[in-house]
């Protein structure tokens, strides 16, 4: 590929293709080093913003010296725990609401795209009746009894085959095929 273009312009080539990669890592490991600063910068903010909402409702304690004012105090903090346990309690619920909005509406994007998300599916242990129950409805009485539809077959019949069996049973053949005896009864036979 090289063997014809002259000996200058492939170190050239090799030069451009040098900074460039150098230039690349330059750029990646710059890049790098913004993302570390504003990570700490952002991890320092939330800890000066967490600092600053202890202070405002955490104020410092102070204890009381008699028994009467460390009860009231018990009370009091008993009454903010309770207060904080009602805001953690619909803080929950409104976000299980939005979090079934969003399935919600994601699912409706799938619709709208074309796309179809199928569901885990359980499995449900069930009767063939009542599976066919549940698909037909209740209006429809559905009786799975795998021998109605069954053929009726006189004794005759029964008896019949049972003496052709006698006669044409492979599995006695086999046995009597097997080992040295059986051969040698094929070979007699197939003199006779």
């Amino acid at each position: 590929m090289h063997h014809n273009l002259p000996c200058s312009h492939f170190s050239l080539l090799q030069k451009k293709r040098r900074a460039a990669t150098a230039r690349r890592q330059h750029l990646k490991s710059a890049m790098l080093q913004l993302a570390v600063t504003e990570i700490e910068k952002e991890a320092a903010a939330k800890e000066v913003e967490k600092q600053n909402y202890l202070a405002e409702h955490c104020p410092p304690l102070s204890l009381p010296g008699s028994m009467q004012e460390l009860q009231e105090l018990c009370k009091k903090l008993h009454a903010k725990i309770d207060s904080v346990d009602e805001e953690r309690y619909d803080t929950e619920v409104k976000l299980q609401k939005t979090n079934k909005e969003l399935e919600d509406l994601s699912q409706k994007l799938f619709d709208l795209r074309g796309k179809f998300k199928r569901p885990p599916l359980r499995r449900v242990r069930m009767s063939a009746d009542a599976m066919l129950r549940a698909l037909l409805g209740s209006k429809h009485k559905v009786n799975m009894d795998l021998r109605a539809n069954l053929k009726q077959v006189k004794k005759e019949d029964t008896e019949k085959e049972k003496d052709l069996r006698d006669v044409g049973d492979w599995r006695k053949n086999i046995e009597e095929k097997s080992g040295m005896e059986g051969r040698k009864k094929m070979f007699e036979a197939g003199e006779s």
